[in-house]
């Protein structure tokens, strides 16, 4: 038992229940419109309990491994960057709708630059993540990987049109093509049908962003 990782969880798992209630708060002082506290609660518990869990196992498995450090970090940075400051907003407005953003005064090739400075930025941590992780460097490390991460955004909530999703939701569907991928890793399943069940899921995923902005209207 890796009792300095148990000890992590438990603190993360407070601060999650305490940034859940914190932004409740705000939210109520700003006159802002919010969700019943018991669906609040309910959120809170159930993230606090996922982290717990997830401590445990890696507790009893040795401890927190070097790769899931870096995905934290990397989360925790730019969920606070596209929540909390200028350029995230900034982001958001451009993938909306770029020619708005660009009469309203927003730096529209700023932000671009930007953005592909941030998506090479994120390709070199992975690169050198799967290149550590395989002490070997190979040129198809990363071949068909892009189907994974589309996938995962679009599950996540990010709009195929742009302009919508956030860093948590992201991280919710990447985990979820990755539970997928593990269950038809296990079962045997053919590498051509494992790409026609995750073309189905983003199918799905972007039907759905498309019927749910219909609905909205």
């Amino acid at each position: 038992m890796n009792m300095p990782c148990l000890i992590v969880g438990i603190v993360a798992a407070a601060l999650v229940v305490l940034l859940v209630f914190r932004n409740r708060a705000t939210r109520l002082r700003k006159g802002y419109e919010v969700d019943a506290l018991e669906m609040d609660a309910a959120k809170s518990i159930l993230g606090a309990l996922v982290i717990l869990l997830v401590m445990y196992k890696l507790a009893m498995a040795g401890g927190i491994p070097t790769v899931l450090i870096w995905v934290a970090a990397v989360v925790l940075i730019y969920a606070f960057i596209t929540s909390k400051t200028t350029i995230g907003r900034h982001f958001y407005v451009v993938g909306g709708n770029i020619e708005a953003a660009r009469l309203s005064g927003v730096n529209t090739k700023r932000i671009m630059f930007l953005a592909y400075l941030n998506m090479a930025i994120l390709t070199s941590i992975s690169a050198m993540t799967v290149i550590s992780r395989f002490t070997a460097a190979n040129a198809d490390a990363g071949k068909n990987f892009e189907m994974d991460a589309i996938s995962a955004c679009v599950v996540g909530g990010v709009s195929a049109s742009g302009g919508a999703g956030t860093v948590l939701g992201m991280v919710i569907g990447a985990t979820l093509i990755g539970v997928i991928n593990l269950g038809m890793f296990q079962i045997n399943l053919d590498a051509n049908y494992q790409r026609v069940v995750k073309g189905f899921v983003l199918l799905a995923a972007v039907v759905f962003d498309i019927l749910s902005k219909k609905r909205d209207r």
